[in-house]
């Protein structure tokens, strides 16, 4: 009797890796609430997949080199993941470091998501940085929101080009993470990072570039 290869890929444990930092790691949020987790709940409620406990490489506050750092001291596998997702900028941002400098290391570290992906580009995901300067925490501090919001423009549009140039997925979130990021049931305690509600938004919108893929 034949089994045909999709048959084998719904039988098949499917590996995800989510590179990131506070939005990934779900800062303030439990860890169900995190969107690499509600992503595997969500996939392996559809019946059509199989995925392991998603291995999430992040940490609150971490550039895009900390990233880099970060992923040098795990324990990654080296037969690669099935899955990867790259949502990294905001601290760039934070700190006031260049463009042109995020733009070579955004470019370097993609290229390192779509290495684990074994290669294949269509089985990563990059997400859009959302605009801190929306939330209550900004306004506290008196950010200027409008110098915020730029630059997270322009950090957002280099990660669009770099994905464009290398055939990579990038879901857009920061449009309506502007509308409803000052809500009260969108922020956490500490004011600034998203509830499990956000991301639950999230979740959603790359749930759509996943199931396009072929395992």
């Amino acid at each position: 009797m034949s089994i045909s290869k999709e048959s084998l890929a719904q039988n098949k444990t499917l590996t995800y890796l989510a590179l990131g930092d506070s939005y990934t790691i779900g800062e303030g949020v439990a860890e169900k609430d995190r969107y690499p987790v509600q992503l595997v709940e969500d996939l392996n409620k559809s019946g059509k997949y199989e995925f392991s406990t998603p291995q999430i490489i992040a940490k609150t506050g971490w550039t895009v080199d900390e990233l880099d750092a970060g992923i040098n001291s795990s324990q990654t596998d080296e037969q690669g993941y099935d899955l990867v997702t790259l949502l990294i900028g905001v601290n760039n941002q934070y700190r006031g470091r260049p463009l042109t400098d995020y733009e070579k290391e955004f470019e370097a570290m993609l290229n390192r998501a779509i290495g684990f992906a074994k290669d294949q580009k269509d089985h990563v995901v990059v997400i859009s940085i959302p605009d801190w300067g929306v939330t209550p925490f900004a306004a506290n501090r008196n950010a200027d929101q409008a110098k915020v919001a730029s630059e997270i423009d322009a950090y957002n549009a280099a990660k669009k080009t770099i994905c464009d140039r290398y055939g990579v997925a990038f879901v857009e979130i920061t449009k309506d993470y502007r509308k409803i990021g000052a809500q009260p049931d969108m922020v956490v305690e500490d004011q600034l990072h998203p509830s499990g509600l956000v991301y639950a938004r999230w979740t959603e919108k790359v749930l759509k570039e996943v199931k396009k893929m072929k395992f």
